[in-house]
């Protein structure tokens, strides 16, 4: 998680490609990390209206996505633990249905592990072949993604489900805003 305001990631003003694509993803996890942030157990598990998404089923979800694009899908790897015990097939929404189960502080870990991971595998594949880079695991259609279009397609994920965050949070504890207080204050 983010310890301090000194600390809030934004993409550069007049940066390169990859740092504009790399800030704005971190501006996201962020985010995220601050909406679902400090609470506990019956607080991650709040939902609002007919949905069933919660702050901890988003925590999971973030923490499969990360290791899905960056590790399976860039390089080929298999899925890091936990994802990689869980039958897909029986259980296709296991990340959403068993945060439940977990502990407040398995699950921030869990989060903060695979973005952790992530930003490591990013940094060697920009050092190995820029944006440019395809990916290890083709799309069904056999084309395979760039390292670019993933960056826009996780970005895309996590502002979507930004938004919910931020709807639960606030329906939570009244939490509101696009930054935690004091980032844009100057």
């Amino acid at each position: 998680m983010y310890a301090g305001l000194n600390e809030w990631p934004e993409p550069p003003v007049d940066g390169d490609e990859a740092a504009t694509l790399i800030g704005s993803l971190d501006r996201q996890r962020a985010t995220f990390a601050w909406k679902t942030g400090g609470l506990d157990a019956q607080a991650l598990q709040a939902t609002m209206g007919a949905s069933s998404v919660t702050l901890g089923g988003l925590l999971k979800h973030l923490a499969l996505v990360e290791d899905y694009y960056f590790s399976v899908r860039l390089f080929g790897r298999a899925p890091a633990a936990p994802f990689d015990s869980v039958d897909w097939e029986s259980e296709p929404a296991w990340d959403w249905s068993y945060a439940s189960t977990d502990t407040p502080e398995s699950l921030y870990e869990l989060w903060q592990r695979c973005v952790d991971e992530s930003r490591r595998l990013v940094a060697l594949a920009l050092d190995d072949g820029g944006l440019s880079q395809l990916m290890a695991q083709k799309w069904p259609d056999g084309r395979a993604p760039s390292l670019r279009r993933t960056f826009v397609d996780l970005i895309e994920e996590y502002a979507r489900h930004v938004g919910h965050a931020d709807l639960i949070r606030e329906s939570i504890d009244g939490l509101v805003g696009e930054d935690p207080p004091g980032v844009h204050d100057q």
